[in-house]
């Protein structure tokens, strides 16, 4: 079993938590005075069946605006809730409360909502031995936290940025003068951890990113046929060369996963949980304020 998942609060991930809260609460709550000094108690729920996630998120912001707030998290990120299931209880200052109450569940709704749909590929792939990865359709600000959701559904992570792993694309082996100089010109300047992966959108583009030395060959909208009959001769060139090779399908069909898994590839990579998913519906439920 895998260890459970966590997310630390960095100073960079605070910053931004404090903008947000900041974006909402402008100059001043102004229902604030209402509730004056009084301390009141609070619970999650969902409302519908799904999987969790941005619970140690909705603590820090919280705590952001009253560090004395409590936060009891009832369920950890990546665990499937039921409708109707508490998720986390809170006591503390009511104007806390109510003041970081719409940002917390806004974020954990979005995060929850791509956990659960990366959840239901991944349970497609179940036994197949294939992973389902991200993309880089990510919402600008708020990539971590999605390619985080991902993994709480089950799911792995492909390159964070642009600096993580070079992917050379269509325009990059037109403009480069083609697939073996674009690898070449970039495993010359790129750390030597950095891989190198292609995408190809023919069999010959695959057969000559393999042979140039690709570490990994992005298989672009190929029919699982097709997908079947190139992926034993990619992984023959591969062993000529001495040197394994990770190939990935995108452009696929989410109804398809079984298919497109049964060809022999290892990894297949989609944006719609992230670019397509529903929020999943949560709730903040109030009970007595003291004071």
């Amino acid at each position: 079993m895998l260890p459970p998942l966590t997310l630390p609060i960095t100073p960079a991930l605070r910053q931004q938590l404090q903008g947000w809260l900041m974006e909402d609460i402008g100059r001043g709550d102004l229902t604030a005075p209402a509730l004056g000094e009084r301390r009141g108690k609070a619970h999650w729920i969902s409302k519908q069946a799904g999987v969790f996630c941005g619970g140690p998120l909705a603590a820090a912001l919280f705590q952001l605006l009253d560090p004395s707030v409590g936060v009891q998290l009832l369920v950890a990120d990546g665990e499937p809730v039921a409708a109707g299931q508490r998720l986390l209880e809170l006591e503390g200052g009511a104007a806390a409360l109510v003041g970081a109450e719409r940002t917390a569940l806004n974020l954990a709704m979005g995060l929850s909502g791509i956990a659960t749909a990366t959840a239901a590929l991944v349970a497609q792939l179940e036994g197949s031995g294939v992973r389902l990865a991200d993309t880089r359709k990510t919402s600008p600000g708020l990539r971590l936290l999605e390619k985080y959701a991902v993994r709480c559904g089950g799911g792995t992570n492909h390159r964070l940025g642009l600096d993580d792993a070079a992917m050379l694309k269509e325009n990059h082996l037109a403009w480069a003068g083609g697939i073996g100089p674009a690898i070449a010109a970039v495993k010359a300047a790129a750390p030597w951890p950095a891989r190198v992966i292609v995408e190809a959108e023919t069999a010959e583009e695959a057969k000559t990113a393999v042979a140039a030395g690709a570490d990994g060959v992005l298989l672009d909208e190929f029919s699982p046929e097709a997908l079947g009959a190139l992926v034993p001769q990619l992984r023959a060139l591969a062993a000529q060369r001495g040197a394994p090779v990770v190939l990935e399908a995108s452009g696929i069909d989410p109804q398809q996963l079984r298919a497109f898994a049964a060809s022999g590839i290892d990894l297949i990579s989609s944006s719609a949980p992230v670019t397509r998913s529903p929020w999943l519906d949560l709730s903040m439920r109030f009970s007595a304020c003291e004071g």
